[in-house]
């Protein structure tokens, strides 16, 4: 055989198609998505919640409205009610001014402080832009303060020069910005990236999965009936489940230090879920056009690496993206397990909506195996 003949084989044309897609869809889908960093960051939610009696605190809540680069700024809102939905991840920021905030600026001895509040279990885009966005309003108010105040001292004239240097040192610390962090990750990318990759790590096996039980379904028509068959696949893909759930939460507690027989056996269920839920997903383009349907499982794939809310949040995404994370199995996963591992609020929200995508898309599979898939006689093996 010929190298020019060997280039014409079904296998290596299946390579060579296969290859230009894979590049095709990874670039067209990553580098438009992930261009909503930080192009997207206006779209985030923040409240800034001001409880000062005095004249500063509407001075600065006034200017930040103003001056920060977000579309939706709510204001109309109690700290308790904001810090609630920023535990959900509704919120990006909480800016909180103190009711005593003036008249703790105007003593010597006090230093008067703004809690800015963020939210670590979340998309890591979010926390991070956030942070760089308090550092720079921390800045620019310090700055302020400590202008406001050196111009009031040096209106008083008449003070000894022995007290210059608490002076000076009123004017430094007139002025503190107060980073409040709840749902702390501990540091370490690994740990933050611990909801996507325990994710993706049963979403590909159960794409490869869809493909092989559903293989085995057709290969065995005539030996059982359709429904049985189907029945079979169902089984399957929860046994599988279970066993790469089981080594999967294995490793991820040896490897990010996590705790907990409650934890332990929460993300073993959310992991056998997630593989029943993502088999029956997968499954539905296996069941119409059969192996080429691994072809339209890479692109969206590659759209749910960004649409499940691990890097950037649903707020940020463009709307082919933002389509996507409200049929994905991988964005309610990710979500379940920042509030399972690191956060405080309930995961059944997600779990809730991860059942329902697995069960929607298994009712479809199950159209398709009735409507496409034509009964055959079955041979009884003596």
């Amino acid at each position: 055989m010929k190298f020019k003949e060997f280039l014409k084989t079904k296998g290596a044309k299946g390579s060579i198609f296969m290859g230009i897609l894979y590049a095709v869809c990874m670039l067209g889908i990553f580098l438009p998505g992930y261009t909503a960093i930080p192009g997207n960051m206006d779209q985030l939610p923040i409240a800034i919640i001001n409880d000062d009696k005095g004249e500063y605190g509407a001075q600065i809540a006034d200017s930040l409205t103003e001056q920060l680069p977000f579309e939706d700024i709510e204001t109309d809102i109690t700290n308790k009610e904001a810090l609630k939905e920023l535990e959900k991840n509704d919120l990006a920021l909480v800016v909180h001014i103190p009711e005593t905030f003036s008249a703790d600026l105007q003593k010597g001895d006090v230093s008067s402080s703004i809690d800015f509040s963020i939210n670590e279990a979340g998309a890591t885009a979010v926390s991070s832009s956030m942070q760089q966005v308090v550092m720079q309003i921390n800045a620019q108010l310090s700055a302020q303060f400590s202008q406001q105040t050196a111009q009031g001292i040096l209106m008083n004239l008449h003070v000894p020069k022995e007290q210059a240097a608490e002076l000076a040192a009123q004017i430094e610390n007139s002025y503190v910005g107060n980073i409040v962090t709840i749902n702390d990750v501990p540091d370490g990318m690994h740990n933050n990236m611990l909801p996507m990759f325990l994710t993706m790590a049963i979403y590909v096996g159960a794409m490869i999965g869809a493909m092989q039980l559903v293989g085995a379904f057709k290969a065995n028509r005539g030996k059982a009936t359709k429904t049985r068959l189907f029945i079979y696949m169902q089984l399957t893909s929860i046994i599988i489940g279970l066993l790469s759930g089981l080594v999967s939460t294995v490793m991820s507690f040896a490897i990010n230090d996590l705790s907990g027989v409650g934890l332990f056996f929460q993300i073993l269920g959310q992991q056998t879920l997630n593989y029943w839920a993502s088999f029956n997903f997968t499954a539905i383009f296996v069941l119409l056009v059969g192996e080429a349907g691994m072809i339209l499982n890479i692109p969206i794939l590659l759209i749910q690496t960004i649409a499940n809310g691990a890097t950037i949040s649903r707020d940020m995404m463009y709307l082919p993206y933002k389509w996507m994370s409200h049929i994905s199995p991988m964005y309610y996963s990710v979500q379940a397990y920042f509030n399972n591992i690191f956060g405080s609020v309930s995961a059944a929200p997600f779990v809730l909506g991860l059942t329902t995508v697995g069960f929607v898309a298994m009712v479809i599979n199950v159209l398709i195996v009735w409507v496409l898939h034509k009964p055959l006689p079955v041979t009884v093996e003596e």
